[in-house]
């Protein structure tokens, strides 16, 4: 090859390096993940791992915020990224209500909205977002009562004790219902606090709560704080009763393990982080319908089946 073709070849590949990157800019998503709690909050930090994951396989600009459990600051959040003119947010609905217009006007101005890990308490029918990519909570509240009533022979008359981080948030309004569903059917009372996210309080007030009331025939944990403190409280509280909940952490995958809890229901963090964000890059570049996804199917984790995801715990899972 002469010189000069050496040269025009250069420039071609050269050139053809530049289209290819401009097209890439042009391609490049931008898109926010609003997260209602905050960072300390453990459980997050597979869905965030998730998100980010599919930001760099689908070629997404990814700006995650926390709301610190703070429904002005959360529409705060939703606000400024629908005035900055992203493409897609990903938004926890942890209220039925509070976030219904700025979601809204997301939507009128063109922004995909999923909402992940929690959902309006309607569903599509009470939120304007487009897709919601978690688990079905009221089914896995009823499912974790029916599945406690018959392995521990709870019955009429029987008191049940259900503790919620945050009562008037949807998932604990949601888990907790469908506990309250499975236990009606029984004629079996629950009661139920408010524990708060602080641990170390938590765990006290359950604790309390227990040794004030000895009729309790169960404990059911609402999210991963009074699932994590849950034996524990039991524990200080000085009775031996049976105790179920939700998520994934060491202490109550530890606490599944040696028997002193009895399942656990996981709700897959790392796809409620993945899938949302995947498709906000899928409808912005290739026009696909954003589309519901349950990521609780198989959530009842026992004894039998906790090992597998221990090693997962703050990754994966």
């Amino acid at each position: 090859m002469g010189r000069r073709h050496f040269r025009n070849a250069i420039l071609g590949t050269f050139a053809a390096a530049l289209l290819t990157t401009a097209a890439y800019a042009q391609d490049t998503v931008k898109a926010t993940m609003i997260i209602y709690l905050d960072p300390s909050v453990q459980f997050f930090n597979p869905v965030v791992r998730g998100a980010q994951d599919a930001a760099a396989q689908f070629g997404v600009d990814l700006d995650v915020q926390y709301a610190n459990n703070d429904p002005v600051r959360q529409n705060d959040l939703i606000e400024a990224a629908t005035a900055s003119g992203v493409d897609g947010i990903a938004v926890a609905i942890s209220s039925s209500d509070a976030f219904d217009t700025s979601i809204c006007n997301a939507t009128k101005a063109g922004i995909v909205v999923i909402g992940f890990n929690n959902d309006d308490l309607e569903g599509a029918k009470g939120n304007c977002r487009q897709a919601y990519v978690g688990m079905n909570e009221f089914a896995s509240g009823y499912e974790l009562g029916q599945r406690m009533i018959e392995k521990f022979g709870l019955k009429e008359g029987d008191v049940v004790f259900n503790p919620r981080e945050i009562p008037e948030a949807s998932f604990a309004v949601a888990r907790g219902g469908g506990i309250e569903k499975a236990m009606g059917e029984k004629g079996i009372k629950v009661e139920t606090v408010k524990s708060g996210l602080d641990l170390a309080e938590a765990q006290n007030i359950m604790a309390q709560f227990l040794i004030a009331n000895k009729n309790i025939k169960a404990v059911f944990g609402t999210g991963s704080v009074t699932s994590t403190v849950g034996a524990g409280a039991i524990k200080d509280a000085g009775v031996d009763i049976p105790f179920g909940g939700f998520d994934l952490a060491v202490e109550i995958v530890n606490a599944v393990e040696s028997g002193v809890m009895f399942a656990t229901m996981d709700q897959q963090p790392y796809l409620q982080g993945f899938y949302p964000i995947a498709q906000i890059a899928l409808a912005k570049k290739y026009g696909l319908t954003p589309t519901d996804v349950d990521t609780g199917q198989g959530a009842f984790l026992d004894k039998d089946r906790i090992g597998s995801v221990k090693p997962l715990i703050g990754s994966y899972r």
